[in-house]
């Protein structure tokens, strides 16, 4: 029996993006009936609504799913999360990792729902800085922790592929509310992002 891999897409969606990516092959001079691409502008169309997915989940209910009443109150890590997103200026992907922490303040959250949440919104069009932020107020809205902060590092391809074409260059953003508007809490978040733990 042949492998057949099968997801499911809206239809209509996938027929509409379709037509858009056969034109855009067509006007870059390719021929779209060539056996290479035949089957391309389906595939793109269904990458695309995969790498967007994030417009159809909700955030907060995700957190909201895993709350647990705890009365542990120090800062709570979870670091080097991969995170994958589509620059919305020239819809090439950025890539990278974030590092999220907050101090509880009377409930936790399950920790798979962290990396979760940046899913929710890194399968957008975006921006780091808007990426940053949206993660940031996600946690601090749904948990109301003490404080909660995000640092995001990407690469961005619009920057490596075109453009400037710098390839080593690393884009990092911040966000911070609450204790880490301290400086020695933000400290103590920054120094055990950077420390080798294991």
């Amino acid at each position: 029996m042949a492998y057949r891999h099968q997801d499911i897409y809206d239809e209509e969606v996938t027929n509409k993006l379709e037509g858009y990516y056969r034109g855009i092959i067509a006007g870059l001079g390719e021929n779209d009936d060539r056996e290479g691409l035949l089957k391309t502008p389906e595939r793109a169309a269904k990458a695309m609504q995969f790498l967007t997915q994030g417009y159809d989940q909700d955030a907060d209910e995700i957190l909201r799913s895993a709350m647990f009443e705890e009365g542990y109150s120090e800062m709570v890590i979870v670091k080097d999360i991969e995170l994958y997103s589509l620059c919305e200026h020239h819809l090439l992907p950025f890539f990278g990792k974030a590092h999220v922490a907050y101090i509880p303040d009377g409930y936790i959250v399950g920790l798979s729902k962290i990396p979760r949440v940046i899913d929710v919104f890194a399968r957008r069009l975006q921006v780091q800085e808007r990426l940053t932020d949206q993660v940031l107020h996600a946690i601090q809205r749904t948990l109301q922790p003490r404080g909660a902060a995000v640092v995001i590092e990407a690469r961005h391809m619009c920057m490596m592929m075109r453009g400037v074409q710098k390839q080593n260059s690393i884009t990092t953003t911040s966000a911070f509310t609450g204790e880490f508007q301290k400086v020695e809490t933000r400290n103590e978040f920054l120094n055990l992002i950077n420390a080798k733990l294991h």
